[in-house]
């Protein structure tokens, strides 16, 4: 499946380039760079459920919270850049292992339906709460490395572009090495396959459970920092990322971590190429057609497991 959608997406990218040449070229830039932070978002929906087999729908506020935060810190009082990112993500991270110390541990042992509402009710509360402290106007915040775009190949390419591709390199790495190179990772996979068996050998499934969401939220928190340059950051804004990563986790299989990568970098690409053809009114419904139709053809996803969608 890895190969298979590999040669999708390059036969995508090819036919797209052979008939718009530099337009094409563009709408791929961008689309990878869009996809990219739907890739961020998506592997957050994935660390929660591939360790606990819920689905944060919180998880786009933790991106717009992380936004806000970085506005307010880097644009409002002047905080260094590094720094302000550092503390953004941090704030994030903290209040993500909250809500699942004071909200989502007490209801282990309720059904994951009832943890999901509960993700929903918090995440209403997050857009809430923000539209009180920053108002409903979006911010800008100045990019990492300037704004003069860089041509390539009658492309323009964005600085912030470059530390989107990055980051995003970056954490798909890490998370890679965290679950299949420690000694911790490997314990919060086997706490998700069989929390009986895990616990025999010493293995905490409350624990895999705290880890996995301050994870999900150091992600969405940095998704959302890195994108506000490009992006308009305001309130409204975790909603409808947090949809279109959950659209790009089951594309490329919830709780696969490398389809969460896979699954966004084809949403984005797919969804400015539509933005492009069709009014661009239309580009937000292609996350929940492919959504629909992987539910409906291919509810594994890309690089998803059977056994993960039937559990």
């Amino acid at each position: 499946m890895i190969y298979g959608s590999a040669t999708v997406f390059t036969l995508l990218l090819v036919v797209t380039l052979s008939i718009k040449g530099s337009t094409g070229l563009q709408w791929i830039v961008s689309g990878l760079t869009v996809g990219s932070i739907y890739a961020l978002v998506a592997m957050g929906f994935s660390v929660i459920y591939s360790s606990t087999r819920v689905i944060n729908f919180a998880q786009g506020e933790f991106s717009m919270l992380g936004g806000m935060l970085m506005y307010t810190f880097a644009s409002k009082a002047g905080v260094p850049v590094p720094l302000a990112f550092i503390l953004s993500v941090i704030i994030v991270t903290l209040l993500g292992a909250g809500f699942e110390r004071l909200a989502v541990h007490p209801l282990r042992y309720s059904s994951v339906i009832t943890v999901i509402i509960v993700t929903i009710g918090f995440s209403i509360f997050l857009r809430a709460v923000a539209k009180w402290i920053w108002g409903s106007d979006p911010v800008k915040i100045a990019s990492f490395s300037g704004d003069k775009p860089i041509r390539f190949l009658g492309a323009a390419l964005v600085p912030q572009s470059f530390w989107v591709f990055g980051f995003t390199a970056l954490a798909v790495l890490l998370v890679f090495l965290f679950f299949n190179r420690t000694i911790v990772g490997k314990g919060m996979t086997a706490a998700a396959a069989n929390p009986d068996a895990a616990s025999l050998v010493g293995i905490s499934t409350s624990t895999s459970s705290l880890i996995a969401w301050t994870i999900a939220a150091a992600l969405g928190a940095a998704a959302g920092i890195i994108i506000a340059p490009i992006k308009f950051a305001a309130y409204s804004v975790g909603t409808m990322l947090g949809l279109k990563g959950f659209a790009a986790a089951i594309l490329g299989g919830l709780g696969s971590a490398p389809g969460a990568v896979v699954g966004g970098l084809i949403l984005g690409v797919l969804e400015t190429i539509a933005a492009g053809v069709f009014p661009s009114g239309y580009k937000d419904a292609v996350a929940f057609l492919i959504l629909i139709l992987v539910l409906l053809a291919w509810p594994q996803g890309l690089l998803g497991r059977r056994q993960d969608v039937m559990a």
